[in-house]
Parts: structure tokens; sequence; C-alpha cells
């Protein structure tokens, strides 16, 4: 019988190292619109660094999110990866995120608030893909209607569109 235990925890104690493990995130194959750097545990270039084209990003957890913006007339439907998912497959080990658009506007986003809401990379709108011109490619889109309370300047400032890059502080 204690063999049949300790081969147990044998198997056991294999199985949660092998968990703790670093994920294997792909290479894109597309245009690269996202880079994360930082304090990542998962990357995939030479830089350490995790770039994503569209298509890995669109591969990750994605919903739909109907919401009026402040910067938009009327109800929008937006649709990518939520911020969670994106940090979970780099493995993000901190608790701040630096987003950097192509005009290198940047924000201080705290990795708790996509955490505590659905905070998406909002990639498509309205059934389209969000150009440049329109935000694009990917504008932080943080859960307006369904949480009155997050429509304030503070998180208005954290909503970037244009992101180019991402970095886990």
């Amino acid at each position: 019988m204690k063999q049949y235990v300790l081969a147990g925890m044998i198997v056991i104690g294999v199985f949660a190292v092998t968990t703790v493990q670093a994920q294997v995130l792909s290479k894109p194959t597309g245009p690269v619109i996202l880079t994360v750097t930082g304090n990542i545990s998962n990357t995939n270039t030479d830089q350490n660094t995790a770039e994503f084209d569209r298509g890995m990003l669109m591969n990750l957890e994605v919903i739909e999110q109907k919401t009026v913006t402040p910067w938009s007339e009327g109800v929008d439907l937006y649709r990518g990866p939520l911020l969670r998912s994106v940090m979970s497959a780099v493995g993000a080990q901190t608790a701040t995120l630096s987003m950097t658009a192509l005009n290198d506007y940047s924000a201080i986003v705290p990795k708790k608030d996509g955490d505590d809401y659905n905070v998406i990379l909002a990639m498509d709108m309205n059934g389209k893909v969000m150009s440049v011109r329109d935000k694009g490619p990917i504008f932080l889109l943080y859960p307006f209607s369904d949480n009155p309370s997050l429509n304030n300047e503070v998180i208005h400032n954290r909503s970037v569109w244009q992101i180019k890059s991402i970095n886990v502080e």
C-alpha cells in the first residue's frame, strides 16, 4: 500500500512541476500588431518579448461588448481578447501595465482592472476591423455601459487606443 501512495505522490509531484513551467507561445505568422515586454515568463522572441499578430490575439479568450464610450456616438459593438487572457498568455508577473500607443502616448493601467472587469483589447467595432483612423488596431476598452462607475476621467485616461505595446512593470 505504501508503494502505491509513494508512486501516486511522485506522479502528482511531476505533474505539479510541469504545470508551473512556462507555456510555449507560438511565433506570429502575420504582421506584429502588439509587443509585450517586461516581467513576463512566456516569450516568443530572442529579446524575451512576446509578439502577437491579429490571429494570435483573436485565438485567446475573445468576447463581444456593447457599450457607449465618451469618444463615440451611441452604442457600438466591440470585439477582442480579454486583457486578463493576454496577460495570462504572456505569464505577466506584476501588477502594473504601461500601455503605449502608436503616437507614444502612454498610460499606466493596474493589471487588477483586467481581473476585476471585462476589459478588452478591442480589435473590431460593429463587425469591422478597427483601422488606425478608428482607434485601431487595438483599443483598451472598459465596459462603461455595464459599470457606470468606470465612466470617469481616470479610466478615460487609461483607455488607450492605437496600442502598439504593453510593458509589464
